[in-house]
C-alpha cells in the first residue's frame, strides 16, 4: 500500500486513480493517514466492492454464519444429486 501526501494527489488525481488500480493509496494529511484511495480496473471489480461493503450484504452473511453454529443449514453432503 503506497502512502501519499493529499498536496501531490490534489495535483495529479488522474495519475493516482490508475496507480490504485494496481493497490490502494493511503493519502496522509500532516504526515498522518487522512483517506483511502480505491481503484478499480472494471466495472466488475467496482460491484464486487460495493456488495463486499454492503450493510445489509455483511448482515446476512454474520446470519447465515450464526444459523450454521447453531446447526441450521444443510451439510453438502446431505443435497440430493
Amino acid at each position: 500500500m503506497k502512502r501519499v501526501p493529499l498536496s501531490e494527489v490534489k495535483d495529479d488525481l488522474s495519475r493516482y486513480l490508475r496507480l490504485a488500480e494496481k493497490e490502494n493509496i493511503v493519502i496522509t494529511r500532516h504526515g498522518r493517514p487522512a483517506g483511502l484511495l480505491v481503484g478499480f480496473e472494471n466495472e466488475e471489480e467496482w460491484i464486487d466492492y460495493r456488495i463486499e461493503n454492503d450493510p445489509r450484504f455483511l448482515k446476512r452473511i454474520a446470519a447465515a454464519r450464526e444459523s450454521l453454529r447453531s446447526g441450521g443449514g444443510t451439510r453438502l453432503e446431505e443435497l440430493p444429486d
